[in-house]
């Protein structure tokens, strides 16, 4: 493993001066003839397991050209060292290739096949070149040609000083240089977590085994696809799963991000959902150490262990994780189906172009091939060698930092109704990235739109727009909100793959945004500070038996009382989410934006403590905090854990509110016996 590829090109190398270093070249060299150098192409590695300079340190020789990708270059000036290496250890090149043909593998057949695909390659890549040219050229056609769906107003100004600033600092191209001191003056988070920037690079390489993935797990008859994972690395997948659906004989995707599905209702109603003989397990962790998705893993492994043989269980399980993590072993240990292992340097809210989002992706049919080239071409147009006036991406990130930073900071997503889900990942996105140091841009998805007099002047509505969805109802209600003078930003979507290029958009964009208000947009220390809260619950428990006793802390009503311009109120929600409870915390969300003016936000917890929950701590404090709690009306145990699924959620729910007291935030309580739709409608008869 890992040795066929440069013994070939070691081998090719003493081909190339045997032609042009020998006597028939001779005659030809003297009159001043030059060699046609070999050319080592594409040398970045794909294999994360394997060094990052593996195809460029050992093919460094007289006459040749080695064409690397502007990672490889970065990290080759970074720890690259270089000496003529291209003739040592010939003897062992010579051998690699004779125990290559030993073992039935033609390396003629393999460089052909090779060779046929590089060539459909590039001319894949030349038609996608001019249609990204045909696509710009429409761009510049247009009266508005730069950004056609702004509006904004006099804030249109500040932008372009703005961009104009990123220019003068070059941020763009230090971004791109992976220059951690455009945000913090210590690399520390930062240069260790920007891999995103080029990850659909090695995620085209792997499109081949994320296709065979597919064909096995349709050929296998998997009913569903069960993915368990946290934060970031469940958010990408489930807004894919909810956007695409299925395609034909493929499985249902059902995804549990594990901070949600500590809560024992969702667990039980996932539990009877499946058949675990059906059911494909897809656990997803970067660290592979995480409390959560293990437990829950343990939990619904053992579900499928009960129902097979012993020897059989590695074909229902699947594992993405980086290198030499627990969960790596794991996989190997127990012969999971496959193992994906991701890039090191990717963090979760920034991995859904990784193997994090494209594996569940690929095992519901999804083209793969596809997402990524609307990715790549995003990624292209945000590139250095664009104008910062000209990139949308960072020209985005311009945007909503300044407007933020002109108190515009409750960003108010508006989706077509076939991509709302879009809106989960952007909310962690946002919050978790920039919700820190007393800053923060409050990401405000899912609200009902009321009328333009409902909305106070802390707003920027940002409308991506899907063509030929049912748009006709918010269409109208954005031509209101610009009549109104509402700063608005329309982003239009040719068809659903265009998320690909919409991923890549808005993490480009908080990376830019992160650099204008000053903030490390990788990193979320207060994330922790509530993981230790909810520890500290936990131990209390182990020794006493029991956890320190839920209760109503106050009303809504006193909670409001606070509401002032700036303000908003942020509903979070420890119970198992239905949609009869959505549609009861939508209603209420109208009514409050109604009546006190103030922007709303909703997340179910434990699961929005992975997201917004850092903003909560870490951002402004311009929250009013409402837990929404309820008794479990039954509980599961944890396999080889002294606490059950509800100790841990309420264990939860506590270390939660005792992180925002200890912040000073303004947070209530309301503890419900049984919450449902009624209990909801109860809380909003206190308002009237």
């Amino acid at each position: 493993m890992g040795k066929a590829a440069t013994a070939n090109a070691r081998l090719a190398y003493q081909a190339f001066k045997d032609t042009f270093y020998g006597q028939r070249f001779a005659a030809l060299r003297a009159k001043g003839a030059r060699v046609q150098r070999p050319l080592w192409a594409s040398t970045g590695t794909k294999n994360p397991s394997y060094s990052d300079l593996m195809y460029v340190e050992p093919l460094i020789g007289p006459d040749t050209v080695n064409t690397l990708p502007p990672a490889t270059i970065n990290a080759f000036l970074e720890h690259g060292h270089a000496e003529a290496t291209l003739e040592q250890n010939l003897a062992e090149a010579e051998q690699t290739l004779t125990a290559l043909a030993a073992a039935g593998i033609n390396m003629e057949q393999v460089t052909a096949t090779l060779l046929a695909e590089g060539v459909d390659k590039f001319v894949d890549s030349f038609q996608k070149l001019l249609a990204g040219i045909a696509e710009k050229e429409a761009r510049l056609s247009a009266r508005e040609h730069i950004h056609p769906g702004a509006s904004l107003g006099t804030y249109l100004a500040d932008v372009e000083a703005t961009v104009a600033d990123l220019g003068r600092r070059d941020v763009v191209g230090r971004i791109w240089r992976k220059d951690y001191t455009v945000w913090k003056p210590e690399p520390e988070g930062i240069s260790d977590r920007l891999g995103w920037l080029t990850v659909t690079d090695m995620m085209r390489e792997q499109v081949p085994s994320f296709e065979a993935l597919a064909r096995e797990v349709r050929e296998a008859g998997f009913q569903n696809v069960l993915l368990l994972g946290m934060g970031g690395s469940s958010l990408g997948p489930e807004v894919l799963g909810q956007t695409f659906g299925s395609a034909e004989g493929y499985p249902n995707l059902i995804v549990l991000e594990a901070g949600a599905c500590i809560v024992p209702a969702r667990v039980q109603e996932v539990t009877a959902a499946i058949e675990p003989l059906d059911t494909l397990l897809i656990l997803s962790s970067k660290s592979g150490t995480t409390i959560e998705p293990l437990s829950i893993f343990d939990y619904f492994s053992s579900l499928i262990e009960s129902a097979m043989d012993k020897g059989e269980i590695g074909g229902n399980f699947v594992a993405i994780t980086d290198p030499e993590t627990p969960l790596a072993a794991l996989a190997e240990e127990a012969g999971f189906s496959h193992l994906f292992l991701n890039p090191v340097d990717i963090g979760g809210r920034y991995s859904v172009l990784s193997c994090f989002g494209m594996v569940p992706a690929a095992t519901i049919g999804a083209d793969i091939a596809t997402l990524l080239d609307r990715a790549e071409r995003m990624r292209e147009g945000s590139m250095s060698c664009v104008p910062v006036h000209e990139n949308q991406a960072a020209w985005l990130g311009a945007c909503i930092a300044t407007l933020a930073l002109r108190g515009r900071d409750k960003l108010t997503l508006v989706t077509s109704p076939a991509i709302s889900s879009f809106g989960l990942w952007v909310e962690q996105l946002l919050a978790e990235s920039t919700g820190k140091d007393g800053k923060g841009i409050i990401p405000v998805v899912g609200e009902p739109l009321t009328e333009p007099a409902d909305y106070g002047d802390d707003r920027l509505f940002v409308y991506l727009r899907l063509r030929d969805d049912d748009n006709s109802a918010t269409d109208t209600a954005i031509e209101r909100l610009k009549s109104a003078g509402q700063p608005t930003l329309t982003i239009e979507m040719r068809d659903k793959y265009d998320l690909g290029a919409e991923f890549f958009r808005w993490e480009f964009a908080t990376a830019v945004a992160g650099a204008v208000l000053g903030i490390h947009p990788f990193n979320q220390p207060d994330v922790q500070s509530a993981k230790d809260a909810t520890q500290r619950v936990l131990q209390e428990y182990a020794t006493s038996g029991q956890l320190p006793q839920l209760q109503t802390t106050g009303s809504l009503g006193e909670l409001l009382a606070q509401a002032e311009k700036g303000k908003y109120l942020a509903i979070m929600a420890y119970v198992c989410q239905t949609p009869e409870i959505d549609k009861a915390l939508t209603e209420l969300r109208r009514i409050i934006v109604e009546r006190y003016h103030i922007a709303t936000t909703l997340g179910y917890g434990p699961r929005f403590l992975h997201s917004s929950g850092q903003l909560h701590k870490g951002g402004p404090n311009t929250g009013l905090y409402l837990q929404i709690t309820a008794d479990h009306e039954s509980d599961l145990p944890i396999p080889g854990k002294p606490y059950t699924f509800g100790v841990v959620a309420d264990a939860q729910v506590l270390g939660d509110f005792q992180s925002l007291q200890s912040l000073g935030r303004r947070v209530v309580r309301i503890h419900f016996s049984r919450c449902d739709a009624r209990a909801i409608t109860d809380l909003m008869d206190e308002l009237a």
